[in-house]
């Protein structure tokens, strides 16, 4: 069965990288580029970052990184920021060392996924872990790109008006509410992983040393470096056991649809609110005024994800 293309487009964040790390070692998929964008991290520090989870990993095939120059959102705007970057560590990836390459002909990021999409009609998926930017941007550049994708996937909107960034938003979408806007009221061929979602799967102590990981392998070296770090911060600074994952039940939705139940849903954003501004707006009147227009992945088999992930650091651990 041939592999699954994929585009991750991200703003790494532990949950980014452990989330990069395990597709790079996913047999089903070939992710043939990631691409920075600013959001929890800088564009340059998102890129920056990219290049150190791969060099971390070093899979066989190495995919392409697009560059960004956007700027991350700025913690001093938001106390909500700032916990949320308190677990990720000075640079965005916890205890690991950053891996700077020069940058010899640097491809933006937005550039990077028109080509490749125009590449590959109709073959490649697109996961947006980040902010919806790149994905505009790359719409503007090339009008034809939601017809040429294969699917677009997007991490980020809740559905009952609940959000991590403020009351009624969630992160991805209140970073650039513009953008989402235009993205998912598209005609893509697009699925939503809401919060509601992808807040069903992370990882306590005892569930990380459940894991098996093996430090002297190339992907455990990563997660060693990563989990453990944003495990002690939520302990110490928010009093939690736990950290959540969504990126890493994204991937698994990529990988392994069947674990998931999809609804059609009809989705807009709120863009001038005062206290709502970066909502997503779903119509659930009885008698709908609007077209549906997104597939919301609305229950996760938990236990499968966590056989997916479990079968990834085993199958790494022996091929290491």
């Amino acid at each position: 069965m041939p592999k699954q293309k994929l585009i991750i487009d991200a703003d790494p964040g532990i949950g980014d990288a452990v989330a990069i790390a395990l597709a790079l070692c996913d047999p089903t998929l070939e992710v043939i580029a990631l691409t920075a964008c600013g959001g929890l991290v800088s564009g340059k520090q998102a890129f920056r970052n990219l290049q150190t989870v791969v060099s971390i990993v070093d899979p066989p095939l190495w995919p392409r990184i697009g560059w960004c120059e956007t700027s991350a959102s700025s913690p001093a705007d938001s106390p909500a920021l700032s916990r949320i970057l308190q677990g990720h560590g000075k640079h965005g990836l916890g205890d690991c060392a950053q891996i700077a390459a020069p940058l010899h002909q640097p491809v933006d990021s937005a550039k990077l996924i028109s080509e490749l999409v125009q590449l590959h009609p109709g073959e490649i998926t697109i996961l947006t872990l980040g902010p919806l930017t790149n994905i505009l941007a790359a719409y503007e550049r090339h009008g034809e790109l939601f017809s040429e994708l294969k699917q677009l996937v997007i991490m980020g909107g809740s559905l009952h008006g609940n959000g991590d960034m403020t009351a009624a938003a969630e992160f991805n979408i209140f970073a650039n509410p513009e953008a989402a806007q235009t993205i998912l009221t598209s005609p893509a061929n697009k699925t939503l992983i809401p919060l509601e979602t992808s807040h069903q799967f992370g990882v306590s102590f005892d569930e990380y040393h459940q894991l098996g990981v093996d430090e002297f392998s190339r992907l455990g070296r990563l997660l060693k470096e990563t989990i453990p770090f944003a495990l002690r911060t939520s302990r110490n600074q928010l009093g939690q056991e736990g950290i959540l994952l969504p990126e890493v039940l994204s991937v698994a939705a990529i990988s392994h649809p069947e674990l998931f139940e999809q609804t059609p849903m009809t989705v807009d954003v709120e863009l001038t609110g005062e206290l709502t501004r970066g909502m997503t707006v779903f119509d659930r009147r009885g008698l709908p005024h609007w077209k549906d227009n997104i597939e919301a992945l609305t229950e996760v088999d938990i236990a499968g994800v966590k056989d997916y992930v479990l079968r990834l650091i085993s199958a790494a651990t022996v091929a290491d």
